[in-house]
């Protein structure tokens, strides 16, 4: 078996490999035939491949697929999806940037823009995702470099107007960077919105087996770096002899800026092997994303008309606030997730979800397994009460992921838990 190793950053597909499966090189290291050829590498590494810390051709492998289903200019993967995030952000602010946040996010991310970026110089300035064009514009400062919200929040399954927040980031020249985790390429493409960057947290619907965490950006190359506002694109990179991004990479300055610069010093790169479970969770992302789609809409329908369920959250639901937007971005189906509220507050949430026997009480979402968890006491555990407010969270409130197990088991199972606290 060969493997072609000379690619762009930008993209990358094995040549000459006899398997039909993605091959696991398991190599931290790349022989080149002379000092000059490895040399020629660090002067342009997009040439070849230079050390597994950044790049490894099983997980370049899947950049590519996973590039080719958002359609973008380039991808690359990261050991988690809070990594994602992280270098999403840091490979366009530095101390003394702010940029602006949905408050309905996931509340690790909450977490690592309201206090880790916070250490760092960097401001986050959340604001009400469904708040007026004009109360967002006024959010905006001088030194405001991003704007990032998630397609559908996590837990609060509140729908992200993409469109409407591409126009107001770029009128201030500004990207936008869109976590699309819960959809996934198949049932939006923040792209063809007006998005400028994407990530996911691979870990869930992408790997759908709970086996290994990962994450991923992925570089539109529409973004116009030369604007004036970012000067590390186009002015000399001293940690790379003098590259200028912009000037060598053109429309893929930011992904290839991302990985020559960010991941080769903090190096959270996943390895061969989680990128080859990974490409196996790809393989079947459509029909599990139909299937997902079609069971939670029921599940949804059945708590939306339970006595005990104070409120459902599910944009696919035609009396969601949301509903009309999700038909806008994701027309096929709004994932297998679902927020509800039950009545009683947080003991009663409790005791329901104690009294599953089918779902799994854990700490994940988006599994080929139905799974729930109470945000309140787990991934926003750490968020004050005005904080859980602003993300939608209340403590009866139960996100549940709905998996691919047969509708009546899943439905049998609730109805059993309901009768636990009856």
């Amino acid at each position: 078996m060969k493997i072609e190793t000379k690619c762009l950053h930008a993209g990358y597909t094995p040549k000459n490999t006899e398997p039909r499966v993605v091959p696991i090189v398991q190599s931290t290291t790349y022989v080149y035939d002379s000092t000059d050829d490895v040399a020629a590498v660090f002067d342009d590494p997009t040439k070849s491949l230079i050390y597994s810390r950044f790049e490894n051709p099983t997980v370049m492998a899947v950049e590519e697929k996973i590039n080719a289903l958002e359609g973008g200019i380039g991808a690359m993967c990261t050991s988690s999806g809070q990594a994602a995030s992280l270098l999403s952000l840091l490979n366009i602010l530095k101390a003394g940037d702010s940029f602006i946040s949905a408050a309905t996010i996931y509340g690790g991310t909450i977490n690592l823009f309201a206090y880790t970026l916070k250490k760092l110089g960097i401001e986050c300035i959340f604001v009400d995702a469904d708040a007026p064009e004009d109360e967002i514009r006024a959010a905006f400062k001088p030194n405001t470099k991003a704007v990032f919200g998630e397609t559908l929040a996590n837990p609060a399954l509140t729908v992200f107007d993409i469109e409407k927040f591409a126009k107001i980031a770029h009128e201030n020249g500004v990207p936008l960077i869109i976590d699309n985790t819960f959809p996934t390429p198949v049932l939006c493409r923040p792209f063809e919105f007006g998005a400028d960057i994407i990530v996911h947290s691979t870990t869930k619907y992408m790997d759908g087996h709970a086996v290994q965490g990962g994450g991923v950006i992925v570089d539109s190359g529409n973004f116009d770096w030369t604007n004036g506002k970012f000067p590390e694109f186009t002015e000399p990179d001293e940690s790379y002899h003098g590259t200028v991004y912009t000037k060598q990479y053109g429309k893929a300055a930011y992904i290839v800026k991302a990985r020559m610069q960010l991941m080769r010093d903090f190096g959270c790169y996943p390895a061969a092997q989680s990128a080859f479970y990974l490409n196996l969770g790809l393989e079947t992302l459509p029909i599990r994303m139909k299937q997902y789609c079609e069971n939670a809409l029921t599940v949804a329908k059945f708590l939306e008309g339970h006595e005990l369920v104070e409120s459902v959250n599910y944009p696919g639901l035609e009396s969601s606030r949301y509903h009309a937007l999700a038909q806008k971005y994701m027309p096929d189906g709004t994932s297998g997730v679902i927020s509800f509220s039950i009545k009683g507050g947080r003991s009663t949430a409790v005791k329901f979800m104690d009294s599953l026997k089918l779902a799994s009480n854990e700490v994940h979402v988006a599994d080929i397994r139905t799974c729930v968890l109470h945000p309140a006491s787990a991934t926003h555990r750490q968020l004050t009460d005005e904080q859980l407010i602003a993300a939608g969270i209340d403590g009866g409130l139960i996100r549940i992921s709905v998996g691919l197990e047969n509708i009546d088991d899943i439905l049998e199972d609730i109805r059993q838990g309901f009768d636990a606290i009856k």
